[in-house]
């Protein structure tokens, strides 16, 4: 199957598992727990991750529980030529939403790349190889390029597929947090 039909199946799932706020709720919370109690969390002084939409993982309790074990929390401002560029934030940050639907923060503390410790990086569809399908911008993929940080993503069951194969340019995370652990091993 083509990215571009799996990223349209992975958004229907993903909208469809936020239509029964319950069990998502109960699947982010086995997420979370696993996350939490991992080395990469404990670990990492500076966090990388996305403001998340109604229908994605919800990043917000994770803001929550890193700035009060008082580590830096960094969200990302997409800039031209599809780059990323991370900011902190912390709970007075406001946020502006983007023509894509995406809450960037309204914050002028840059972060550089080689001072976040630990990204956790979004999707749409992933391998349980680590590799990601998107919204189709290649952000992250560029930024990644170069990143010497650790990296994650946290994932509900119904977005593996291991169904296509990665581009050359694409570039895995390290690590999966799933609420069905069996499917995806460490490769850390």
């Amino acid at each position: 199957m083509e990215k571009t039909q799996l990223r349209q199946l992975g958004i229907e799932r993903l909208k469809k598992l936020a239509e029964h706020k319950k069990k998502k709720q109960q699947k982010e919370e086995v997420i979370r727990e696993l996350f939490f109690s991992s080395r990469l969390w404990k670990e990492a002084r500076v966090i990388g991750l996305v403001r998340s939409t109604s229908f994605e993982f919800d990043t917000a309790p994770i803001v929550a529980r890193a700035l009060k074990e008082k580590k830096v929390v960094v969200i990302p401002k997409s800039l031209p030529a599809k780059q990323l560029a991370f900011y902190e934030v912390d709970e007075q940050t406001s946020y502006r939403t983007t023509n894509f639907g995406v809450e960037e923060p309204i914050s002028n503390s840059y972060v550089t790349k080689d001072e976040i410790d630990l990204l956790l990086v979004p999707g749409i569809v992933f391998s349980s190889k680590g590799y990601r399908i998107g919204f189709g911008g290649g952000f992250y993929d560029r930024y990644l390029s170069d990143f010497e940080g650790k990296t994650c993503s946290l994932v509900f069951s119904e977005q593996l597929n291991d169904d296509w194969e990665p581009f050359t340019f694409d570039q895995p995370v390290a690590r999966i947090y799933t609420d069905q652990v069996k499917d995806v091993a460490a490769y850390e």
